[in-house]
């Protein structure tokens, strides 16, 4: 075999107590495009930093086409070896295209000035040189999506880099515009340009790649050719259990179905998701999974009061939804564990007892006035309920861990007894015990009657549903019962049939 462009072996990276990759390995040969797929947590960005030489790993080697990496500090060196285009562009979008395409190498003209006739015309050349049609002239903030990602890989093109990383690239694109991204980067690979390929959606695994790596829990699993890797085992590698040999989980036990619909809504429709179609009963727990460009997160957001969508109607036991409105949406009967608890969630200048207490004020006194007594033994109450580790009420809550932080923003949302509770990933980056704590509160509001509706990217939130939906690129494309395994729902968010 020929020498790899790109090698990675035996990587590891821990950050204090948590490891994000206990054993990465890759190689890539000249010419291939190379698909790295994995669940959230698998390992993959943690890698990619590695490669692109943003961080050293703390074990392992990397060498580019049979020679070690660049020192660290070397960037021009790294620059000529390998670039990643990211989801979120790192163009700067005030600046034409030309002027991003050099920018902090701008060619120089009489007195060391910028010779702007020969930036435009070095950036018209470096469009041609790998077919881009976009003007060097055109403010690159214009540009679409797809337009924005070529110019970001002619700039790195034009460093020498000839390994390029394509870190979700089509999360924002729609299907004529990810048809279009393929056929160009078929076009490159044929110039000599070698990518990796990160996607969620195993099917463009298979539409544009020759090779794939699976990575799991922080570890290598597999690396196979792409023709001869079955769907059904490309998902088992990444799921972590085989298909023949999976147990039934246990399934829940049903919704009473003449438990009454809390939660209605007919053809939702927004930037985000299109077309959605919901019902939640009173007493039962569904769930929303998806990719991060799925609609998902969009979707919950929506009934807690963030977003206005453009179309469709929302009923909450029978009454129209406040949409766009916060403080209406919590009148109306709605609790919320937003997804970023530090901005949306806390207030962090305030103590423990304030920020669980906040949305019940009104209840806790009248005319404004709101009695200590009362407003500590509710806080107590809340904080018991929640195991929330606390030196009490008046603790700032800046002092509190993740777990426990998430816990106080929980205490909230159930305080005003909501009958709809949107939990938004809940149990992000909380520890093993807070994630239970978490998850039996939420199986409590179940048994209270309350409708609930989660978010997640994580199984273990998911497998307390009595059923999941799954949406793909804003639409629900699939639902699964509770006793779903993992394979199935995996499956169904990465948009493969598994049946094929």
């Amino acid at each position: 075999m020929s020498t790899p462009l790109v090698e990675a072996r035996g990587i590891a990276k821990r950050y204090g107590p948590t490891v994000a990759l206990a054993d990465g390995q890759l190689t890539v040969h000249a010419g291939e495009s190379h698909a790295l797929v994995g669940r959230n947590g698998a390992g993959k960005s943690t890698l990619v930093t590695v490669l692109t030489g943003l961080q050293a790993p703390d074990e392992g080697t990397v060498s580019f086409d049979g020679e070690p990496a660049p020192a660290l500090t070397d960037r021009d060196a790294w620059r000529r070896k390998v670039a990643c285009v990211y989801q979120k562009p790192t163009v700067v979008p005030e600046l034409t295209v030309a002027e991003n395409l050099f920018i902090n190498r701008q060619p120089q003209g009489r007195g060391g000035f910028i010779s702007w006739r020969r930036l435009k015309t070095e950036a018209a050349e470096v469009l041609d040189t790998w077919d881009v049609h976009v003007d060097p002239d055109a403010r690159t903030a214009d540009l679409k999506v797809e337009d924005r990602q070529m110019v970001e890989i002619a700039r790195a093109l034009s460093f020498g880099a000839r390994f390029i990383v394509l870190d979700e690239p089509t999360a924002q694109l729609d299907n004529r515009e990810i048809e279009r991204l393929f056929t160009r980067m078929r076009a490159l690979q044929e110039s000599g340009v070698t990518f990796l390929f990160i996607s969620h959606h195993l099917q463009e695994v298979y539409e544009v790649c020759q090779t794939v790596t699976v990575l799991r829990d922080a570890r290598w699993i597999t690396t196979a050719p792409v023709a001869e890797l079955p769907r059904a085992a490309l998902v088992e590698a990444m799921a972590g259990e085989s298909i023949a040999a999976v147990e039934e989980k246990a399934a829940r036990g049903d919704v009473d179905a003449g438990a009454p619909v809390v939660l209605e809504a007919h053809g939702l429709t927004s930037d985000s998701y299109e077309g959605i179609d919901l019902t939640v009963r009173g007493g039962e727990v569904v769930g929303l999974a998806g990719s991060s460009g799925s609609g998902k997160i969009e979707l919950a957001e929506s009934f807690a009061g963030l977003h206005t969508p453009t179309g469709g109607t929302a009923q909450l036991e029978g009454r129209q939804l406040p949409f766009g409105d916060v403080t209406a949406a919590l009148r109306a009967g709605v609790g919320c564990v937003p997804r970023d608890r530090h901005g949306q969630g806390l207030v962090f200048g305030m103590t423990v007892g304030d920020n669980a207490t906040m949305s019940v004020l009104d209840r806790l006194g009248r005319y404004g006035f709101v009695g200590t007594d009362r407003k500590r033994g509710f806080a107590d109450e809340l904080i018991d309920r929640l195991d929330i580790h606390t030196q009490g009420p008046d603790q700032p809550v800046s002092d509190l861990s993740g777990g426990n932080a998430q816990k106080v923003v929980m205490a909230r949302a159930l305080a005003s007894d909501p009958r709809l509770l949107v939990l938004i990933n809940p149990t992000a980056g909380v520890d093993v015990k807070s994630k239970e704590s978490l998850l039996s509160r939420m199986d409590s509001a179940r048994d209270d009657g309350t409708a609930v509706l989660v978010v997640s990217d994580e199984l273990d939130d998911l497998r307390r549903c009595d059923r999941v939906l799954v949406l793909f690129h804003g639409r629900v494309v699939a639902e699964h019962p509770a006793g779903w395994r993992d394979h199935e729902l995996i499956a169904s968010i990465e948009g493969v049939d598994h049946h094929g």
